[in-house]
């Protein structure tokens, strides 16, 4: 903008003028960045809830937050690496694959050669056998959580995280959940 102004206006006032305006300009924004940046950032909300439900299942799936809302809720308590215990509330992972079409009660044969992939925002990914989730076998207890103590999961936390009461280790608590792809290894 500088170059224009100099070549429209080829008076030493007029230079002498635009530079003015330039260094004002710097400073301004200078100066008003960060308020903008930290505006914007005051206005954001939580990120938004989706999950899906992929793979070798009846009804593929997405959720909401407020599809999840709306199936039975769970409530567990897990301690932590730290030492502390925290409180989560969500939905039962078999509840939500029980939506899309999948099998966790009486379950034989092939179904047995199935898994579930947890899948994170964050590339990590963690394995449940369909035997293991299954009534009839390991019955373990797995829910989709979306607070813990109470309050929203958010940052690297969330918003959904899988979390299994039973585990010693923390390991197979999925945070930042975006995925359930369902592998069927015999068909």
């Amino acid at each position: 903008m500088l170059d224009v102004v100099v070549h429209l206006h080829d008076t030493p006032s007029m230079k002498t003028l635009s530079m003015k305006n330039v260094r004002v300009a710097a400073v301004l924004i200078t100066l008003l960045a960060p308020i903008t940046c930290v505006t914007r950032l005051a206005g954001q909300t939580a990120p938004e809830i989706k999950l899906a439900v992929t793979g070798d299942v009846t009804t593929p799936l997405t959720l909401s937050a407020s599809d999840l809302a709306a199936m039975p809720r769970e409530h567990v308590e897990m301690k932590l690496e730290d030492g502390t215990k925290a409180a989560y509330d969500g939905v039962a992972l078999q509840a939500i694959l029980a939506k899309a079409g999948v099998a966790t009660g009486h379950i034989r044969g092939k179904m047995l050669s199935g898994y579930v992939l947890a899948e994170a925002k964050d590339g990590y990914e963690v394995v449940f056998s369909i035997g293991e989730l299954g009534a009839d076998f390991g019955n373990t207890r797995v829910i989709v959580a979306d607070t813990q103590d109470g309050k929203p999961l958010v940052g690297n936390k969330g918003p959904l995280r899988v979390v299994v009461p039973s585990d010693k280790e923390e390991a197979r608590s999925v945070r930042m959940l975006e995925n359930l792809e369902v592998v069927q290894l015999r068909k």
